[in-house]
C-alpha cells in the first residue's frame, strides 16, 4: 500500500465477548463417541493482536468461487449506493475435529447456506451454552467492538481432514466503508461502479472469508455488471466476457495462492487495454479509467508504459515474478491511496512511477511472501519502499545511499524516532516511519552484511516462505543464516530502538 495516513488516537479496545456461546478461542462441544473426537468449535480469530476476529480457526480455505452480481448507483443525486448479491462457493479443508466455524462477514445479510450440497437453517444468535439442533447459521454484527461473524454449525459434524463445500448466498446495499483509521476501504462504492481494496481486513465487506493472510486460497471471479460496464478481477480472464439481457459477466480466475486483503473486483468504465508482456514472458493487463483528465491519462500512460522494465529489473534482484499476470487499475475516483491487489494493484487518480514500482515490488513483498502477524508490515512496505530507491540509482536518479541520507539526514522530532516500526501498533500500520525507517532499515541491514549476502538471503527469503507468510524473527533468522552474523543487536535497534539509529551503516 501507498499513502496511507495515520491518525494516533490510542489502541483500539477490542472486548472478547461471548458469542453463541463461544469465546474467541472456540469452547468445547459435547464428545462424541467414547474413546472418539471430541469436536470444538473453531476459533473466532487467528490470534493476530491488531484485529482479534480476523481470520478463523479449525479450517483451511483451498479456494474460492465468487459469484457476483453489481448494480452501481443511479444518477445523481440519488445516495451513492449501490446493490450487491453474491455467492459464494468455498472450498475448505478443517484442520481439528468441527462442531461449529467461522466466516468474516460484515455489511451483508445471509439468504442461503449449504454445507456439502445439505442446506442449514438460519436461526438467532443461540444463549451462551445453549445447544442447537441440526445444521444451522447465525451472523452476528457488532460495529462497536468490530465483531462480524457468521457461525456455520453442520451436521454431521466435521472431522479433521475433511473436505467441505460451503455454498453462501447473500447480498445487500454496498456504501463506502471504513477501517479503523476511518480510511475508505473493503467494497467502496462510486458513482461509476466500485474500488475494491481491502488492506488489513476489509474484503468481509463484500464476501464471506477467512480473512487474514495467514489462510491464502485460490480465487475465480464471474462479475455480472450492467452493460458497458467493465469489471476487473485478479488474474487472467479464461475466457471472454459475455452479454446478454443489459447485462454482461466479466470472468476472471487467479490460480495463484492469494491473502484475501489482496483480492478485488473493480468495477467502472475502464478501458481494459490490450495485453503486453514483459521481457520474461509476464502478460500485463491494463484497465484505465476512460474519465481520467488530460494530466492524469498523461502521467498514468508514461508509468505503465515502463511495468514491462519494471518486472524485469525486480526479477534481476529477487527472482522471478511470482504470478500469473501483471497489470493495473487506475480508477479516476479515489480512495486516496494506491493499493497492491495481487496481480493487478488499483490506482486512486492517476498513476505515478514512483508508485507504481512500489506496488509492483509488493508482489515479491507482501504478496508472495505475507507478514505472518499485521505487526510485521514493515518487511511489506520497507521493502516496497527500498525497491523505489533501487529503481531510482538503476535509473540513474540517485543512488539508494543518497535516498538513504536524504531520509536519515534531516532533523526530525523525538516522537518520529521513537515510533517501533517493529510494533507500529494498529493505528500505526501505514505511519511512514514503517515506510521509510523500513527502507533505511533494508538499506543499513545490505551494509551490515555486504551486497552478496543482502541479495542472497533477500532470494532465500521469497523462496523459503513463498505463498505463505513470515514473521521478522523468520527474516532476521535468514540473514543470520547467510550471513553468519548474529543479528540480534542490528534489528532491536532498527526496529524497536525508540531513538535515532547511530551513523554505522553507509555505503562507500
Amino acid at each position: 500500500m501507498n499513502g496511507r495516513r495515520l491518525k494516533l488516537v490510542g489502541s483500539l479496545a477490542v472486548a472478547v465477548t461471548v458469542i453463541g456461546g463461544l469465546g474467541a478461542t472456540g469452547a468445547a462441544a459435547a464428545p462424541g463417541a467414547p474413546g472418539g473426537p471430541r469436536y470444538t468449535a473453531g476459533a473466532q480469530g487467528v490470534g493476530d493482536a491488531y484485529f482479534p476476529y480476523s481470520g478463523n480457526g479449525g479450517y483451511d480455505v483451498s479456494h474460492y468461487d465468487l459469484d457476483v452480481t453489481y448494480t452501481p448507483p443511479a444518477a445523481a443525486p440519488a445516495p451513492l449506493e449501490g446493490q450487491f448479491e453474491g455467492v459464494a462457493t468455498i472450498d475448505l479443508v478443517a484442520t481439528q475435529d468441527l462442531d461449529r466455524f467461522n466466516l468474516d462477514l460484515r455489511g451483508m445479510e445471509v439468504s442461503s447456506l449449504m454445507v456439502n450440497g445439505k442446506r442449514a437453517n438460519a436461526i438467532a444468535p443461540p444463549a451462551p451454552g445453549a445447544e442447537v439442533d441440526g445444521a444451522a447459521y447465525w451472523h452476528v454484527q457488532n460495529d462497536a467492538e468490530r465483531i462480524w461473524e457468521l457461525t456455520v454449525q453442520p451436521r454431521p459434524k466435521i472431522k479433521a481432514g475433511q473436505s467441505v463445500q460451503l455454498v453462501v448466498e447473500y447480498g445487500g446495499a454496498t456504501t463506502r466503508p471504513l477501517d479503523i483509521e476511518e480510511a475508505l476501504y473493503g467494497w467502496v462504492t462510486t458513482r461509476d461502479g466500485a474500488m475494491v481494496v481491502s488492506e488489513p481486513e476489509g474484503s468481509m465487506t463484500w464476501y464471506p472469508v477467512s480473512d487474514h493472510q495467514t489462510d491464502k486460497a485460490t480465487y475465480s471471479f464471474a462479475i455480472t455488471v450492467p452493460e458497458g460496464k467493465v469489471a476487473v478481477a485478479n488474474g487472467v480472464q479464461p475466457k471472454p466476457e459475455e452479454t446478454s439481457g443489459g447485462w454482461t459477466t466479466w470472468y476472471w480466475d487467479a490460480p495463484d495462492q492469494q491473502a484475501s486483503y489482496l483480492t478485488t473486483a473493480s468495477v467502472g468504465d475502464f478501458d481494459l487495454r490490450d495485453t503486453y508482456f514483459s521481457a520474461s514472458g509476464v502478460p500485463i493487463i491494463d484497465a484505465v479509467d476512460t474519465k481520467l483528465t488530460m494530466n492524469q491519462r498523461n502521467t498514468t500512460n508514461a508509468s505503465l508504459a515502463l511495468q514491462p522494465l519494471m518486472i524485469d529489473f525486480l526479477e534481476s534482484r529477487f527472482g522471478p515474478y511470482p504470478f500469473n499476470s501483471y497489470g493495473s487499475i487506475v480508477d479516476n475516483d479515489s480512495v486516496g491511496y494506491a493499493l497492491e491487489t495481487q496481480t493487478r494493484p488499483v490506482y486512486s487518480g492517476s498513476a505515478s512511477q514512483g508508485t507504481v514500482l512500489h506496488e509492483l515490488a509488493h508482489q515479491w513483498f507482501g504478496n508472495a511472501v505475507s507478514p505472518e502477524r499485521w505487526q510485521h508490515i514493515w518487511l511489506n512496505e520497507g521493502w516496497a519502499t527500498y525497491a523505489t530507491w533501487l529503481w531510482d540509482e538503476e535509473r540513474g536518479i540517485r543512488t539508494a545511499q543518497q535516498a538513504y541520507n536524504s531520509w536519515y539526514g534531516p532533523a526530525r522530532t523525538p516522537a518520529y524516532w521513537e515510533f517501533q516500526i517493529g510494533d507500529p501498533g494498529e493505528f500505526g500500520l501505514f505511519a511512514t516511519q514503517v515506510y521509510n525507517r523500513g527502507a533505511g532499515t533494508l538499506h543499513a541491514l545490505r551494509v551490515e552484511v555486504g551486497d552478496t549476502n543482502f541479495f542472497a538471503a533477500s532470494r532465500l527469503w521469497l523462496e523459503r516462505y513463498n505463498d505463505s507468510a513470515g514473521t521478522a524473527e523468520d527474516f532476521q533468522a535468514i540473514f543470520e543464516e547467510v550471513s553468519g552474523e548474529d543479528l540480534d543487536a542490528f534489528f532491536q535497534t532498527w526496529l524497536y530502538d525508540q531513538v535515532k539509529p547511530p551513523t554505522t551503516w553507509t555505503l562507500p
